[in-house]
């Protein structure tokens, strides 16, 4: 099998796709660029009016106050415009800002919807998580750093170059001969720290996950006193973070001051060249003093560059990894073929019943987790409907990976599995996942009430519905004792009930539903005895006419399924009713009796 090549984005390609996901906002742009150019503008005149106020100051007993008073009337008015046009620029960035970032969140959120289990099971799910909310948030800082520094610098050095051009030529060539030291420093920074940042948020995305593992999995860490060893391996990704870190932010820091040193030299630089203009009457002292504070304001968006440099490597490293989640692929669907299959499958949905279909074939089925690990080989399986089928074997010999590619979870590698007489494959997962019901050894509750747990399937359920459900179930009595009955609040995986509450919630859900077809794969495991024979019985009712699957371990549950498949490395070796595969002496009469053996 041929290993997909990931993507991965460099520096140049995050940006042209930060640009794409900014066009939309090309009005808020271009009215932040305005403004922008507004602010440096304003600002850059109100040297010039401070020049022209020193120019006014002759002599001793010979000051234009007059004048003085009227410039200082537009500075006043100048100073008002700016800061109004300061708070509109960052009106329009922030909403640029976090546009963006709503939008790239949903995106992520969305198509992890469709990612394919295989994704989901090769990763931390602190490492995802990691992408999509702390990658998402040091992108959107670095973004907006960068719209209200980074933009407005560059206009302000473009813009102060023009004013002291207009003043004095000679003097402005000595602050733009000495410029390109400041862009070669930065950019050579710039190099060292995206690379470090990009690794700082991959040993992020590892302590996450890490805490992610730990956190939700508390009981069997203090049960198997793994505190230790558990702190052990946070220590090393800490630390291991903590070098990286402390490498971004030595390069990224070493801008600041480099950045200074070049400012004052170009400060130096002024300051010489113009006095000597003065002396010799090629300035005015006013015009001195304005190029002085040019000088100031020319090495200022230097100092603030350097810094923004820092976050947006930072927001660069971040985006790139949330981009390549979102270039990975997600689980295929062929639609032009869908829409006879789904129409007619939705269409005998809506009666289901006795009459439902249900028949499943496995045809030469092939299919492994790594391909160089075989697992299913030429397996085969005819099941017509409304039989109870039973799967068992020992840990390992695919009987959870052939419900996988029932659902496509997974898909085959080669070979077909058909339902009702149509290829899987024929079909979206959502219509070919709505003909299963399924209740699993390992239990899902979302944070909500119970309620609405067991209408998960089902949201438009009436109240009559779900407690009817719950009673099949043998629910219904525990949830009467609780709090608030059907509207008592969970927490997240419903912590706060027992192992097989939280099983019998599940199985009401499926109730509720009335799937043509069952998945059941230990589901009753983590259920008392005496409840366990009830709930069996509402599961005979409701097989009824239904196709159905049990997935057992304990071969007493099953002695009344209408075919028992025993499978073993993959493949099917013996299969009938629970008399005649006893009576065979074979693989099952041995898994049975190391049970029952006294």
């Amino acid at each position: 099998m041929k290993k997909e090549k990931k993507k991965t984005y460099d520096t140049k390609e995050t940006i042209a796709k930060i640009l794409s996901l900014i066009a939309p906002y090309g009005l808020y742009v271009t009215l932040s660029l305005v403004f922008a150019v507004g602010v440096v503008v304003l600002t850059l005149y109100a040297p010039i009016l401070v020049g022209n106020a020193v120019d006014m100051i002759i002599a001793p007993g010979d000051v234009d106050f007059a004048g003085i008073g009227k410039i200082l009337i537009k500075i006043v008015i100048i100073v008002v415009l700016t800061a109004v046009f300061q708070w509109i620029m960052n009106r329009c960035n922030n909403h640029i800002t976090y546009s963006v970032v709503e939008k790239i969140r949903t995106e992520a959120f969305e198509h992890i919807q469709g990612l394919p289990l295989k994704y989901i099971d090769g990763h931390q799910t602190g490492n995802i998580l990691n992408r999509v909310i702390t990658d998402v948030d040091q992108f959107s800082d670095g973004l907006l750093m960068g719209f209200t520094q980074f933009f407005t610098g560059i206009t302000t050095i473009a813009g102060t170059l023009l004013f002291m051009l207009s003043i004095n030529i000679k003097i402005t060539l000595v602050v733009v001969l000495v410029t390109p030291l400041s862009f070669f420093v930065a950019g050579f920074i710039a190099k060292k720290t995206y690379t470090l940042f990009r690794r700082q948020s991959e040993i992020r995305g590892e302590m996450t996950g890490l805490i992610d593992e730990m956190v939700g999995n508390q009981k069997i860490v203090q049960a198997f006193n793994y505190q230790d060893d558990a702190v052990a391996r946070f220590d090393e990704i800490n630390n291991n973070l903590q070098k990286c870190s402390h490498k971004a932010i030595f390069f990224s820091s070493i801008t600041n001051p480099a950045t200074r040193f070049v400012n004052s030299v170009v400060y130096a630089g002024v300051g010489i060249t113009g006095a000597f203009a003065a002396i010799t009457g090629g300035i005015t002292v006013g015009q001195l003093s304005c190029f002085l504070s040019y000088a100031n304001q020319y090495t200022k968006p230097f100092n603030e560059i350097s810094g923004v440099i820092t976050e947006l490597q930072n927001a660069l490293a971040c985006a790139a990894k949330v981009f390549e989640l979102l270039e990975e692929a997600q689980e295929s669907e062929k639609e032009t073929a869908f829409t006879s299959v789904d129409a007619v499958l939705r269409k005998s949905r809506q009666g289901v019943g006795a009459a439902a279909e249900g028949s499943v074939c496995f045809e030469h089925v092939y299919f492994s987790y790594v391909p160089d690990v075989k697992l299913i080989e030429d397996f085969n399986l005819k099941v017509t409907q409304g039989q109870r089928v039973a799967i068992v074997g020992p840990t390992g010999c695919g009987k959870s990976t052939m419900i996988n590619l029932l659902m496509r979870f997974y898909d085959v590698d080669s070979g077909e599995i058909k339902v009702d007489g149509l290829n899987t494959q024929s079909m979206t997962r959502q219509v070919l996942r709505e003909r299963f019901g399924m209740v699993l050894q390992e239990t899902w509750l979302q944070a909500g009430t119970i309620r609405d747990n067991i209408a998960y399937g089902k949201p438009d359920a009436t109240d009559e519905e779900i407690e009817k459900a719950a009673r099949m179930a043998h629910a219904h009595s525990f949830i009467k004792r609780l709090p608030d009955g059907y509207h008592t609040v969970l927490s997240e995986n419903g912590g706060n009930l027992s192992q097989g509450q939280k099983q019998l919630l599940c199985i009401a859900r499926v109730m509720l539903k009335l799937p043509p077809m069952l998945i059941l794969d230990e589901a009753t495991s983590s259920i008392d005895t005496r409840t366990e024979i009830r709930i069996q019985k509402a599961f005979h009712t409701l097989m009824e006419g239904r196709t159905s699957f049990v997935v057992a371990h304990r071969l007493s549950t099953i002695k009344e399924s209408d075919i028992i498949l025993v499978m073993k490395a993959g493949k099917i070796i013996e299969q009938g009713t629970h008399n005649e595969l006893l009576a065979m002496n074979g693989f099952y009469w041995e898994l049975y009796h190391s049970q029952f053996a006294h």
